[in-house]
């Protein structure tokens, strides 16, 4: 009868995300959705990347106060020496090839304290993101079930897995512009051979995806920031075709108590005015303009970005980010003093918060390098 009284353990899931923006933000929402259902959630991670979440997991542990839901834990673990400057933890603060070398070892390196977190704490389950393709094998030997954290849709991850068993430019012609068929899936889908992976010349990345896909492959199972009824065709194939246990969740976004500092450290000013600025636009006057974190451009192209914006005659709000150049010496003429006048374009440098201009009202139009979390973002705009 005693036993029947003591209140069970909740269950306690540790999330393992990747140290790149797109991949801890997502992972911070599916902790605040799995929270917010009375689980138990730590997240692993090193002090720079838990500094980028600590807002959202701050309020998402706010907004759980008088409820019976367990507060998430952010477990910070020192980042690996390996020769980076310090503070660069984050896929995306590399600047070399070679930084990026020594981001992937040091990522390799995690695997010790991972190891020691499973030990000391024994969680029931591990949600670790599919680049730790060797927590797979952690997680087993402690015997506490892995799923793998895919950051795509099913869509890409059907199109990869078709790619690895396959190996279609092995009898493709040697030509980068050459549409290359991916076969057994179920549309017709066509890539160019520059677009792939190519087992020849990039042995180690061809390496790197067989090692993730069959990770994955042995683990419990796989969780995704996608939904059914956006990939009907792609969630039949994924679960039956291929016979993979996918468990789709999305859009976790949705689950964020923080849309506006969710993935920033700080908020840079200019965050704050242009929320300020878009109050004053007419209902769907804006084009929002975003590339996300790891993508950058000559001045040469930004050029040719800001004419076509100023040519479009529209409102627009464009997030250049802390890598684009400081100077207006790439804008073209006439640029500098459309901004200055700030009533028909407004820059962003540095964080965006993206969430909350999505969702603002005077947003009319989104220009992205269609990743997937703004993909399932932009959703609000339909």
């Amino acid at each position: 009868m005693a036993a029947k009284d003591e209140q069970q353990s909740p269950l306690h899931i540790l999330f393992f995300p990747f140290l790149a923006h797109g991949h801890l933000i997502p992972i911070a929402d599916m902790a605040a959705l799995f929270a917010s259902r009375g689980v138990r959630c730590t997240i692993l991670t090193t002090p720079v990347n838990a500094a980028i979440i600590r807002s959202a997991v701050d309020r998402a542990n706010d907004a759980s106060l008088g409820t019976n839901c367990p507060a998430i834990d952010i477990s910070v673990v020192p980042f690996p020496d390996v020769g980076l400057p310090p503070g660069v933890e984050n896929g995306t603060t590399l600047t070399s090839p070679g930084d990026r070398l020594k981001f992937f070892q040091a990522a390799e390196q995690l695997r010790e304290p991972f190891d020691r977190f499973l030990a000391d704490h024994h969680p029931d389950v591990v949600v670790s993101d599919s680049f730790f393709h060797w927590s797979a094998d952690a997680a087993a030997e402690h015997g506490v079930p892995r799923l793998g954290f895919l950051g795509s849709s099913l869509f890409a991850g059907s199109c990869s897995h078709s790619m690895l068993r396959n190996n279609p430019l092995e009898t493709a012609p040697d030509d980068p512009d050459a549409l290359v068929s991916l076969p057994g899936l179920p549309h017709r889908v066509q890539l160019r051979r520059s677009q792939m992976v190519d087992p020849v010349k990039r042995p180690d990345l061809w390496e790197l995806h067989q090692r993730v896909d069959a990770a994955d492959q042995k683990s419990f199972g796989e969780v995704l920031n996608s939904f059914h009824e956006l990939e009907p065709d792609y969630v039949e194939h994924y679960q039956t075709t291929l016979g993979r246990r996918a468990w789709l969740v999305g859009p976790v976004a949705l689950a964020s108590k923080d849309m506006a500092g969710r993935g920033a450290s700080a908020l840079s000013v200019d965050a704050d005015s242009c929320m300020r600025w878009l109050d004053a636009k007419q209902p769907g006057s804006v084009v929002y303009i975003s590339f996300g974190t790891l993508i950058s451009f000559s001045p040469a192209e930004l050029r040719e970005l800001a004419r076509g914006l100023d040519l479009s005659g529209k409102n627009f709000v464009w997030v250049v980010g802390r890598a684009g150049p400081d100077s207006s010496e790439w804008m073209p003429e006439g640029f500098a003093d459309l901004i200055a006048r700030g009533d028909r374009g407004f820059i962003v440098r540095g964080w965006a918060p993206q969430m909350l201009i999505l969702n603002h009202p005077a947003i009319g139009g989104f220009v992205t390098h269609c990743g997937w979390n703004s993909t399932l973002e932009s959703i609000t705009l339909i």
